[in-house]
C-alpha cells in the first residue's frame, strides 16, 4: 500500500485551502484515474481526518504516525481504512485546544470544548420530508437504510446514504437539521411580500414556500449562477419561480435602484459568514482559518443587515441568520443593527446548537419593525 502513502503525501503538500477540499480531491482523482474506488475512499478519509485533528498532535511524530493517530482520533471505522489503524497507542497526547488557539469569543449557547470536539466527527446527513412521510419512511425501511427521526419532517441518516436512488426527488430536500429549524421561526401569511436577500441556492426560500406557497417572493444574491440553481430547484419542487435579482445588498445605492420603494412583510437575511458553525463538515476551513477575516466579514454583515432592514414594512419581521458560532458575527451584528435602526426591535435570538444531533450550528435573531402606533 506504499502508493497510498505517496499519494496522501502529495495531497497534503499541495492542498492550500484555496478550494473546498472536496473539489480539490475530485480534481486530484481525475488527474490520477488509476486510483480505484477503494483508494479514493482511503485517501479522502485520511485527508479529512488530517485536517480535523493534525494540529493537536505533537510535531515529533512522523507524517505516517500522525495519519494513524488522526484516523483513530476521528473514530474512522470504515472497512476500507482498517489496515491503516496501527500502533495508535504509542502516539503522544492530543491537545484539543490547539485546533483553535484564538481568543475569539463564541456566542452564548455553545461551549468551546464541545464545539472543538465536534470537529472530530463528520456530521450526519439530514433530509427534510416535503410530502409522503409514511411512504418515505417505508421506502427507507424496506431498503435497510438506517435513520433517526429528529422531528415530524426531519430524518438523520448516515453520510453517503443513497436516498437519491430510492426516493422521488419531490418527496424530500437534503438540508441540515439546524438549518431546517430556522424555518420554525418563519410565519408567512397568504399574499404577503417576502424577500430572501442572500438566498444562495434557496434552502430557506424553499422552507418558506413549503410553509405557505401563496406568497410573493423576491430573492437576491451576488452570484447569477447560484440564482440559476435556485430557479431549477423551484421548478423541481413545483413552486412558482420567484422574482430574482443579482444584487449586493451591502451596496445601499444598488439595492435602492433595484428595489425602489418596495417594502416586505418578511425578510430572510441569511448573511455570508465564516461558516464556523459548519466546520465539522469542512474541517479544512478550520485548519486554514485566518482570524483576521472575522472583522471584515462582520463589517459586511452589518452593512447587509442595516440595508435590508430599511425594506421591512411596519409590523413586518426580519430574520437575521448565520451559520457561525462567533459572537462578533451574531450578537454584535444584532446590537449594531438595533443601535442603527431604531425602528427595529428584537423579539428573540438564539444559537441553534446542533452538536448533540451531529448537525450544524446556526444563529437566528427574529426582529420586528415598529408600527406607527408604537
Amino acid at each position: 500500500m506504499r502508493y497510498i502513502w505517496q499519494h496522501i503525501d502529495t495531497i497534503l503538500k499541495t492542498y492550500d485551502g484555496s478550494l473546498p477540499l472536496t473539489h480539490f480531491l475530485k480534481n486530484y482523482f481525475r488527474q490520477h484515474p488509476k486510483l480505484g474506488s477503494r483508494d479514493r475512499k482511503v485517501l479522502s478519509e485520511m485527508a479529512y481526518c488530517w485536517y480535523r485533528s493534525e494540529k493537536g498532535l505533537s510535531n515529533e511524530l512522523t507524517q505516517e504516525e500522525k495519519i494513524h493517530a488522526c484516523l483513530t482520533l476521528c473514530n474512522s471505522k470504515g472497512k476500507h481504512i482498517v489496515s491503516f489503524l496501527q500502533t495508535t497507542e504509542q502516539h503522544s497526547p492530543f491537545n484539543l485546544e490547539v485546533l483553535f488557539p484564538y481568543g475569539i469569543e463564541l456566542s452564548s449557547g455553545v461551549d468551546k470544548l464541545s464545539w472543538l470536539r465536534s470537529m472530530l466527527v463528520q456530521p450526519r446527513m439530514f433530509i427534510r420530508i416535503r410530502s409522503n412521510n409514511a411512504g418515505v419512511i417505508k421506502i427507507l425501511t424496506d431498503n435497510a437504510i438506517t435513520f433517526e427521526i429528529i422531528s415530524d419532517n426531519c430524518l438523520s441518516l448516515p453520510n453517503g446514504s443513497t436516498v437519491d436512488k430510492l426516493l422521488d426527488p419531490t418527496y424530500y430536500v437534503v438540508q441540515d437539521a439546524s438549518s431546517q429549524q430556522t424555518g420554525n421561526f418563519f410565519t408567512p401569511q397568504k399574499h404577503q411580500k417576502w424577500w430572501d436577500c442572500c438566498s444562495g441556492a434557496g434552502g430557506k426560500s424553499l422552507l418558506l414556500k413549503d410553509k405557505e406557497s401563496n406568497i410573493y417572493l423576491t430573492v437576491s444574491d451576488t452570484r447569477s449562477s447560484i440564482l440559476h440553481n435556485l430557479k431549477e430547484r423551484f421548478k423541481l419542487y413545483n413552486h412558482k419561480v420567484p422574482s430574482a435579482h443579482v444584487l449586493d445588498i451591502a451596496d445601499a445605492l444598488a439595492t435602492q435602484k433595484t428595489l425602489g420603494n418596495t417594502l416586505f412583510e418578511g425578510i430572510i437575511c441569511d448573511v455570508p459568514c465564516t461558516g464556523s458553525g459548519t466546520w465539522a463538515r469542512t474541517p479544512e476551513q478550520l485548519y486554514f482559518f485566518n482570524p483576521l477575516m472575522v472583522k471584515g466579514i462582520a463589517a459586511l454583515q452589518k452593512n447587509i443587515a442595516v440595508n435590508a432592514s430599511n425594506y421591512l414594512k411596519a409590523g413586518g419581521t426580519m430574520y437575521y441568520i448565520t451559520c457561525s458560532v462567533f459572537k462578533e458575527e451574531n450578537e454584535d451584528v444584532l446590537n449594531h443593527l438595533l443601535e442603527t435602526n431604531k425602528d427595529i426591535t428584537c423579539v428573540s435570538s438564539q444559537l441553534i446548537n446542533g452538536i448533540n444531533t451531529h448537525a450544524d450550528n446556526m444563529y437566528i435573531a427574529v426582529l420586528k419593525k415598529k408600527t406607527t402606533a408604537e
